[in-house]
């Protein structure tokens, strides 16, 4: 019994000794971060937004230089509608009032699209991931054909799609649905299943029910895959939106009409301020998620903060 409480005590005094430099470290820490001085902590500001902002800036540069060098030294002048300076869309396809309000009429037009056909594309592809990580048989039956959708050419159904639904606003949210879906029920799927299996049995062993584990467990562990599965398929749903534009002529304008008719007319500084507008659409919706992301896991997950 002696020798049992003299391990007993060793043990307190071990963990006492862990705790009182756990404390300590702490206490360092946080003395070492009062202790830095506030201009340094500026400058390392400053050198991290340099470091963001400069590599980027450096690379636009380089494209800028070398597309002025495709447009006024490798093509022909009289070829040179087929590439237009910067400057030239800049003057044309931006600081042109009309042009500009007609393609950002047209934007909005396709943004409107995009956003609808996303929000079904998420409320379908949560639905069916959930129900999938429920149960196996129903992974086994579903995905299947959800392969099948990912991998029918969106082209080929074009006719399809415009004789079932007409050409209007209606077959461009379709398009936006089938392109989008995919990714959201893949990651959606993975992230649920991804549950730290230790912690499965932990609610096993509380009795707790499916709608508790899915709440509580299953559904946190997935947010950073499902993030993931957003922010690709707002680009996908983008992509959608000019597709449905490029084909279902009818209905409000949106950038796909606009761009098929400034190709058509070979109206080259339109034609690029439009890609321009397209591409800029896409990344201000993918960097919205990302900022989604940010907000709601940004202070857990490992994978944020680095």
């Amino acid at each position: 019994m002696t020798l049992q409480a003299d391990q007993m005590d060793r043990t307190d005094a071990v963990a006492d000794d862990s705790a009182t430099v756990s404390e300590a470290m702490a206490e360092g820490r946080a003395a070492m971060t009062a202790d830095v001085p506030k201009a340094y902590r500026l400058k390392s500001r400053k050198r991290e937004l340099l470091e963001t902002v400069l590599p980027p800036a450096l690379l636009g540069g380089l494209f800028l230089a070398f597309w002025y060098y495709l447009s006024l030294v490798v093509i022909d002048e009289g070829r040179r509608f087929l590439l237009k300076p910067p400057h030239e869309v800049l003057n044309v396809g931006f600081l042109d009032s009309e042009n500009l309000t007609e393609m950002l009429t047209a934007l909005w037009s396709s943004t409107k699209v995009a956003l609808i056909g996303l929000a079904i594309a998420i409320s379908i592809g949560f639905f069916l991931a959930i129900i999938m990580s429920q149960a196996k048989v129903l992974e086994r039956a579903v995905f299947p054909f959800m392969v099948t959708l990912q991998a029918i050419p969106i082209l080929a159904i074009v006719p399809l799609i415009g004789f079932w639904w007409g050409y209007g606003q209606t077959s461009r949210v379709v398009v936006c649905i089938i392109i989008s879906l995919f990714p959201i029920i893949v990651n959606t799927l993975f992230g649920l299943l991804s549950a730290d299996r230790a912690m499965h049995d932990l609610f096993t062993l509380h009795q707790a029910n499916r709608l508790t584990r899915l709440r509580k467990l299953m559904f946190p562990a997935a947010l950073p895959a499902v993030f993931a599965g957003l922010r690709i398929s707002a680009g996908l749903s983008v992509i959608g939106a000019i597709v449905g534009d490029f084909f279902f002529g009818r209905g409000e304008v949106g950038i796909g009409q606009l761009l098929r008719r400034y190709a058509n007319n070979l109206n080259g500084e339109e034609l690029l301020a439009s890609v321009i507008l397209s591409s800029a659409l896409g990344i201000v919706v993918f960097w919205t998620f990302g900022w989604l992301q940010n907000a709601v896991i940004g202070k857990w997950h490992e994978a944020v903060q680095k």
